[in-house]
């Protein structure tokens, strides 16, 4: 692993870990494609934590089950889907959610989508649970905060960081919410 790799990993947990993940928790990570976030929620999660990896890119679920594989670990459950809202886990039963990268109009374009999907994810959700959404300053709608917000989420905090690799790129937020 070169420097530049581990700090960039270094960076990525050092994010995670202040949106709130901890070891023994569940977490689904929507949206996950090749996996960015998807191993090292793992590697915090740890041996008695859960992460499902939800995506509808069959060859990058491929690719990142592989990259899990030769990583060693054994907490990452493979979610395939073809785009529906519905999310295949009981009411309560994840600790949190990430929507990295992926909760905007361009895969999102329907308000109403974007709302039943809100509506998934509050009912898998644990009561003392939290929801992650990161998004490109360009990406960010200005009805988003208040759709989530109407979705009966609470804003709880804002973590203001570049985890990836991406020089010369904006910063982008990360917001954590809590049902309200």
């Amino acid at each position: 692993m070169t420097v530049a790799t581990m700090e960039l990993e270094s960076r990525v947990l050092d994010m995670l870990q202040k949106v709130g993940i901890r070891k023994g928790q569940t977490i689904l990570d929507f949206g996950c494609g090749y996996g960015m976030y998807t191993m090292p929620v793992a590697k915090i999660a740890g041996k008695q934590g859960r992460v499902y990896a939800l995506d509808k890119d069959k060859e990058a679920l491929d690719a990142l089950m592989q990259k899990i594989k030769s990583a060693g670990l054994k907490n990452v459950e493979r979610m395939e889907t073809s785009g529906e809202l519905e999310i295949e886990l009981t009411n309560e039963s994840v600790d949190g959610v990430l929507l990295f990268e992926v909760f905007h109009s361009f895969y999102f374009p329907q308000a109403e989508d974007r709302r039943r999907l809100l509506g998934e994810i509050y009912r898998i959700m644990k009561p003392s649970a939290f929801l992650s959404i990161s998004v490109w300053p360009n990406l960010v709608e200005t009805e988003t905060e208040n759709e989530i917000e109407n979705a009966d989420f609470r804003l709880e905090k804002e973590v203001c960081e570049t985890p990836t690799d991406n020089k010369g790129l904006e910063t982008y937020r990360t917001l954590v919410f809590r049902k309200a």
